[in-house]
């Protein structure tokens, strides 16, 4: 097998604002596998590093994958990835994809043949000032979205709060399910559990992560008192699921977790934070973390292998860049579905 590896960089059209700060461009780095015995068959993964947010953002990333690649074409034994979850989930992705040995493929299912039913997914509003982010929901939900997740903590709260309010005064929890994710923004409890007190007359399905990761006793008194469903999202960025996922859900019991295979131990590692959280009870869905359409299309495809979920998943970020890479994904609406027809555009054919 051989392997070679380039890095390349995706624009935002906008930037992409949280409450950790604002992105303009993507640095990402992808992966392509050879079989010199099946001429023509390649595997393209995607290492998607995720600047400020993922836990192997530090000095060495692309000599880590240069030294996979490597590994590979000499034959010899693959460095430890354990603590490097996005070229993990690369080289997994690849791996997938070349045995496979059709264009893009990586899970074939159903959804995959384009004959299944679309994956369902929610409209994202990214942090913006109120008025724009209300008018961003307003939109999605006259789209025919029925699931709009805002990002807030950026912004004053009352006036995140109104806005919300006012979504909810027009479309009813029947019509539209809100989710909220806080992305760390609250102090402490008192902070918190007073913001999710105000929120919860709102029928809010749930919050992701309303204070930053690695306060575990924090997070599970907020747990154990909120009123609204709280989901866990950077807490499991960076944590081992083979040691550490058992316990830190038991011990915080969040209503859901919230997946993004790059940052959370590869596909391999987020199922098996999946099989804890189903042990204990515990809902999960499937969100993207900033990738091209090639690492979106794999996430979709792994959502997808085991049966079409009901929840919506957080798929909708295809649209995010001025230079984004066709991958065979269409959004219909709220409904992604995959375009095995093509058009795919592999990252090393300029």
């Amino acid at each position: 097998m051989n392997a070679r590896f380039l890095r390349r960089d995706l624009h935002f059209i906008r930037p992409a604002v949280t409450s950790r700060g604002s992105l303009t461009l993507k640095e990402t780095y992808f992966i392509e596998l050879t079989d010199p015995g099946r001429p023509g068959v390649v595997g393209i993964g995607e290492c998607a590093l995720f600047r400020g947010l993922g836990a192997d953002d530090r000095p060495g990333y692309a000599e880590k994958v240069a030294e996979l690649c490597d590994s590979i074409n000499r034959g010899l034994p693959l460095p430890d990835l354990s603590d490097w979850s996005s070229i993990r989930f690369g080289l997994e992705m690849a791996l997938a994809s070349l045995a496979v040995g059709a264009n893009g493929m990586v899970y074939p299912s159903d959804w995959t043949s384009g004959n299944g039913p679309g994956i369902t997914i929610n409209g994202l509003v990214w942090m913006d000032s109120p008025d724009r982010m209300e008018a961003a929901a307003m939109a999605k939900a006259e789209s025919g979205f029925h699931c709009i997740k805002f990002k807030i903590g950026a912004c004053d709260f009352r006036a995140e709060l109104r806005m919300i309010e006012r979504l909810r005064r027009r479309f009813g929890p029947d019509r539209v399910e809100i989710r909220l994710d806080a992305n760390g923004a609250w102090r402490d409890d008192s902070e918190a559990l007073r913001h999710l007190r105000d929120l919860a007359p709102l029928d809010i399905h749930s919050l992701e992560q309303p204070v930053k990761a690695r306060q575990e006793e924090l997070m599970q008194a907020v747990v154990a008192n909120s009123p609204v469903d709280i989901a866990l999202d950077e807490e499991l960025i960076g944590r081992d699921p083979t040691r550490e996922a058992s316990e830190l859900l038991s011990f915080i019991r969040p209503a859901y977790i919230i997946l993004k295979p790059s940052l959370c131990g590869g596909f391999s590692g987020a199922e098996q934070w999946i099989d804890a959280a189903m042990t204990l009870g515990i809902g999960h869905w499937a969100t993207s973390a900033l990738e091209s359409n090639v690492g979106l299309n794999a996430i979709a495809q792994w959502t997808a292998r085991n049966g079409i979920p009901s929840m919506p998943q957080g798929l909708g970020t295809g649209a995010l860049y001025l230079d984004n890479l066709s991958a065979g994904l269409r959004l219909d609406g709220e409904m992604l579905h995959c375009v095995p027809a093509g058009p795919w555009e592999s990252p090393f054919v300029k």
